[in-house]
């Protein structure tokens, strides 16, 4: 597979990641076993990043991987492995953002732990503490690399203003977002942010939570997944007319012979050089499938049919549903 390079530091890795939130039970139940097939699959098809956290199960998505590192001997070397902090659940379940370095080293000496390994090559903010200044926090990161526990620092769902201070303390290997043809947000200041400062731009959910796939979820089965049930674009009546206007991109992806993740893939890696998607899932049929997407270099009358078919603002309803915006900086 083709590599990008990740952050400053020049670091090598596969242009799709592997998310691995689908190791957890985010979207439906899935086991050791089914994880671990997953990961031996990527290392097949030559993916060799893997994005985890904390969060992702309590844990259960970096306790699988580390247990796959411990049955595949070697493997570990394999991986480069970024995970993330700053979430804190209480005895309550309740949730809670804590970036004070205290937790933040707690938290990362537990993952490397659940990982087993001693280093990680990227470590997250997962969700900013708006109360604490991003500069403090920057240097709480620099001085977990500094100690050779990570190599390069990132923030998720920042704002291109946030992204700048950060900047401005210490270089900021990779920033992610939610990015694809149904959400392109990023395009609106920080996909020019991060190219300007040498960052990479992780893309998660780059197939628009099934929505780009060749089945996407019905509202049936969008109620079964805790993470969708209330998502604005899978209730009705958005979810039928965001299903009815994506037919048409799925059936420009049969005709070029390919499948509509693949294309959705190709589409994303086409919007810059350091654009790195990391799709979940829970099927090694389906990750060959979207794997593809690496392969395909879009033409210019293909680019524009797409924008056509799926142009900027298309879907209905919000990318998150009002609980599911408390975190994320809004900017623009």
């Amino acid at each position: 597979m083709k590599k990008r390079f990740l952050g400053q530091n020049e670091t090598e890795i596969s242009c799709i990641g592997l998310g691995g939130m689908s190791f957890s039970d985010a979207y439906g139940k899935t086991d050791t076993r089914q994880t671990h097939s997953i990961l031996s699959s990527a290392l097949d098809l030559g993916i060799n990043h893997i994005d985890t956290a904390y969060i992702y199960g309590m844990g259960n998505s970096e306790k699988r991987i580390g247990e796959y590192f411990t049955k595949n001997k070697g493997s570990k070397n394999k991986f480069i492995i970024a995970t993330k902090g700053g979430i804190e659940t209480g005895k309550n379940g309740q949730r809670r953002f804590n970036n004070s370095k205290s937790y933040l080293k707690k938290s990362l000496e537990e993952s490397l732990k659940r990982l087993g390994v001693d280093q990680v090559e990227l470590y997250y903010i997962h969700r900013r503490e708006v109360e604490r200044p991003i500069e403090e926090v920057t240097q709480t990161l620099s001085d977990f690399v500094k100690e050779g526990k990570i190599n390069q620092i990132g923030f998720s769902e920042i704002a291109p203003s946030s992204l700048n201070k950060a900047s401005k303390i210490f270089p900021i290997g990779a920033i992610q977002s939610e990015y694809s043809l149904s959400t392109r947000y990023p395009e609106l200041g920080l996909l020019q942010k991060s190219e300007e400062i040498k960052a990479t731009l992780v893309a998660f959910s780059p197939l628009g939570r099934s929505l780009l796939t060749d089945k996407p979820h019905n509202f049936k089965k969008a109620q079964t997944i805790n993470l969708l049930k209330e998502n604005p674009r899978f209730l009705e009546p958005n979810l039928s007319q965001n299903i009815k206007i994506t037919d048409v991109f799925r059936s420009l992806a049969s005709d070029m012979g390919i499948s509509s993740a693949a294309l959705a893939i190709a589409w994303l890696l086409n919007k810059g050089n350091n654009i790195v998607p990391i799709p979940g899932t829970r099927s090694t049929g389906h990750l060959k499938s979207l794997s593809r997407g690496a392969e395909i270099n879009l033409k210019e009358d293909e680019l524009k049919e797409i924008d056509n078919i799926l142009p900027v603002g298309w879907a209905h309803g919000d990318r998150y549903s009002v609980n599911q915006w408390v975190g994320p900086e809004k900017y623009c």
